[in-house]
């Protein structure tokens, strides 16, 4: 069952957050999808309103949100499509983390961290989140982010109900490898 929560969690990963239209699922601008429809458009797998509930329910980073009508579900963060999560800026803690691979060290040390595809970088205020996150993509590295100086100087941030932190980029100026 752990292993059928986890697929079904990446494949609703894949669909709310990238590819709605490769199931021909529609979400609102607010990135919201009728549950009723992700299941009846969803043909590679088997989706019920009870796996859905688990999934989001036992999701190790709360990626995913169902509304209180029950009808509703979308993902937290982590657009690559043109979504507004209709988030507020707020000031950040003084320091925020960014786990990556060791492989990405150099460049992020130059250019810093930019959002790439996505709508926002994501930072948490973990160390243990940042590195976890990190060691996916192999050996993992981390950066402490001065995020209340990034703030002091202009960057807006924001925070999901998941307490994902989201900024549009971080220069190079503001961060420091710690491990």
């Amino acid at each position: 069952m752990k292993k059928e929560l986890k697929n079904i969690s990446k494949y609703l990963s894949f669909i709310l957050r990238h590819k709605p239209e490769t199931i021909g699922l529609e979400l609102n601008a607010n990135g919201w999808a009728a549950i009723d429809d992700l299941i009846t458009k969803t043909t590679s797998m088997s989706l019920t309103k009870e796996l859905i509930q688990l999934v989001v329910e036992n999701n190790d980073k709360q990626r995913f949100a169902i509304d209180s009508s029950n009808k509703l579900i979308r993902a937290h963060q982590g657009h690559s499509i043109g979504i507004d999560l209709n988030l507020k800026p707020i000031e950040p803690p003084k320091y925020l983390f960014h786990g990556t691979a060791e492989c990405f060290e150099r460049s992020i040390l130059i250019n810093g961290l930019n959002k790439q595809k996505r709508h926002h970088v994501h930072l948490t205020e973990s160390k243990a989140i940042a590195k976890s996150t990190a060691q996916r993509h192999g050996k993992a590295i981390l950066f402490k982010i001065s995020s209340q100086k990034m703030h002091q100087c202009g960057y807006q941030f924001y925070q999901t109900t998941n307490s994902v932190w989201l900024v549009n980029e971080v220069p190079a100026k503001f961060m420091l490898k710690i491990i």
